[in-house]
Parts: C-alpha cells; structure tokens; sequence
C-alpha cells in the first residue's frame, strides 16, 4: 500500500507535539502536566530517483525547504527548473521522504553538493578553500550600495539603524510556535523599510534558512538583493553562503557569527550583523549599507 507521511501531506503540518512531564518545584508537590515541544523528524530529498540529503527538521513547509536546499546547493537557479515536488509513494521509501522532478534540461553534477563538506567544522578543509569552492558556484555581491535596477534606475541597498534594530521584536513577535516551544530556530526576511516578507521556523536554523529561501524560490521572489535575512541565532559560515545563493547583501543575527562567517562575508562583499540585541549591535563586514551615526 502506499504511504504518504501526514506531515508531507500539507505545508502547514503540525510544528508540535504534547508530552507528559512531572514538573518539580523546590518546596511544593511534584506535578503531573503536559508541555509543548517542538517536533523533529528526519526528511529525505531524492533528485531524480537518487537520495541527496537527509536532514532533521520540523515538519511543515517541506517543499520549500527541499527548494531552498537545491538552490542553495546550486543545482537549480530558475524556477521553471522544478516541475513538481511530491512525496514519495513507492511502499519500499521510507516515510518523510520527498521526490524532486527537475525538467529534463537540467543537467545534475551530484558532486556539486556541499551539505556535507561545510556542515561540520572538523571537515578538514581551510576557511580559504572553502570560500572559494563557494564562490566557484555563487559570485561575491556586486556593488557596495548601489544596485543598477530594470529601466535604468538605481537603488540604495541600505537598512537605518532604526529599522535594523526593531527586527528582532518583529520577528520574535511572529514566531508562534517559539511561543509554544523555546524550542525553534527562526529565519526571516525583511524589506528594507523592515517590513516582514517571510519567516519560518524549524529545530535546525540552516533548515529555517532553506525554507525562507525556498519560498522565495517557488514564489518567484528571487532575487532578495533589497531585502535582510534575520536568524534568531548564530551566523555560520553556511548560513552565510545560503544568503549569498539568493543574492542577500544584508545579514543579521540574533548571536554571535563565526569566524569563517566573517571572513566569508568579507570577500563575498555582504553585510554580516551580529549581536543584534536591544539597541546594540556589532557590523563585522561591510558596514556602509548600515546608515546611521556609525563611527570613522
């Protein structure tokens, strides 16, 4: 018989699940409750019949996260590149498992996939090697703070002070299963006037990135060259080459980055913002697309 995971069957799949817990409190009765946490399941992708990534990640807006995942990996760069994405329904697949039908122009380099050469810090390559595999499959960001437009027109890429600094509470304001959890990593994109285009979440904060990329991707929003990617999180070196996937000059992160974020950042000429927290903030790369009373 056929088997289609309930959790692939919709975008808007549960994020949740209930527990029982005992709650201890020093001085008082232990306590029978129930509490909130957050899912996690594993998701295979398969490209034409052949597996290309497991990843363990909070069911919902799957198909955007496989999207993401393709694009940020550079094995699509047009939408018309993907003709359906549907879970498997062969009975010998295993469960949470999607299929990508790619047009048959689109010619697959499987050696091209980066997931598990950058995912880990001990993976042996130096940050210099891994830049430059990078930016092998995705230029560096032209331009500094200027953007040539359609018709001839230019556009600012800049983000005030004001505005970055209000994103966090807009963003955390959004994350309603966070509410129910403490548990989700989130990942949104806004405009440059800080209004919220997209925000997803998920147990991984990569897998949150892929989302919001994915659904630019299936929306047809790409590029996010006037647009910010905020994590709730910490900034990575993959995070960080994700956002330059989707051409993001402005990245922004709740924590701290790392160092190869920096350096990556740096030659890929993006904004890299860390800390973001309150009124205060750090700018490790590129702070001229941050205006405000910024020092000489």
């Amino acid at each position: 018989m056929n088997r289609v995971n309930p959790s692939l069957a919709t975008e808007t799949a549960s994020e949740t699940v209930s527990a029982h817990i005992v709650r201890y409190e020093l001085g008082k009765l232990p306590q029978h409750l129930s509490d909130t946490l957050v899912r996690e399941e594993p998701l295979e992708i398969r490209v034409r019949g052949k597996s290309i990534a497991v990843t363990m990640r909070t069911p919902g807006h799957d198909r955007e996260l496989a999207a993401g995942f393709l694009l940020s990996e550079g094995m699509i760069s047009r939408r018309d590149e993907i003709i359906e994405i549907a879970p498997c329904l062969e009975s010998d697949s295993p469960e949470n498992t999607l299929n990508v039908f790619l047009a048959p122009s689109v010619k697959i380099d499987f050696a091209r996939l980066t997931r598990h050469v950058f995912a880990s810090s001990s993976c042996g390559l130096c940050g210099k090697a891994s830049i430059e595999s990078v930016h092998q499959h995705f230029s560096p960001i032209s331009g500094a703070s200027v953007l040539p437009r359609a018709g001839g027109t230019a556009s600012q890429i800049f983000v005030s002070v004001e505005t970055l600094t209000a994103l966090p509470a807009r963003m955390r304001a959004a994350q309603q299963s966070f509410s129910q959890t403490g548990g989700l990593h989130a990942a949104a994109i806004f405009n440059l006037e800080g209004n919220l285009l997209v925000l997803r979440e998920d147990a991984g904060r990569h897998n949150a990135v892929d989302k919001v990329l994915g659904w630019g991707f299936l929306e047809s929003k790409l590029p996010f060259d006037l647009q910010v990617l905020l994590v709730s999180g910490r900034a990575s070196f993959e995070i960080v080459q994700k956002a330059l996937a989707a051409r993001i000059p402005i990245i922004a992160a709740v924590s701290a980055p790392s160092s190869l974020a920096v350096e990556f950042a740096r030659e890929s000429n993006q904004t890299l913002v860390g800390f973001l927290r309150g009124e205060t903030f750090n700018i490790y790369s590129h702070p001229e697309r941050i205006a405000g009373k910024l020092p000489t």
